[in-house]
């Protein structure tokens, strides 16, 4: 499994504030979508998020999201090596994700750039 790159997640009460302070941290611009009744906005290797807490609280059991080059062979590579495949592989708005837990219980999403078949 190749790992890109990885994203840290922050789940905030106040998104428009908080991305106002990481656009000026990082020098780039948030990408905003939504997802599920959350907000959510990328900027350089922060994911903030915002929304009922109800789904937030769920978010915040992922300690971060790690991109790979092949979303089914990170599937493979984790579940070989003993983690659990919690959700997915499922569609995203920019390619692919599946949440897996590790056997020392960290639980990660893993994602990719390539449209669902």
């Amino acid at each position: 499994m190749e790992i890109l790159g990885t994203t840290l997640r922050i789940c905030v009460d106040d998104l428009e504030a908080t991305v106002a302070f990481y656009e000026s941290l990082t020098g780039s611009r948030a990408l905003r979508f939504e997802r599920a009744g959350v907000s959510v906005a990328a900027v350089g290797c922060f994911l903030l998020m915002s929304g009922p807490e109800s789904e937030l609280e769920v978010l915040r059991k992922v300690s971060a999201t790690i991109a790979v080059k092949d979303v089914d062979e990170a599937g493979a590579a984790l579940t070989h090596a003993g983690a659990r495949i919690i959700a997915g592989p499922v569609p995203t708005p920019v390619g692919r994700n599946l949440i897996a837990a590790h056997p020392d219980g960290s639980v990660f999403e893993y994602v990719d750039r390539r449209a669902a078949n």
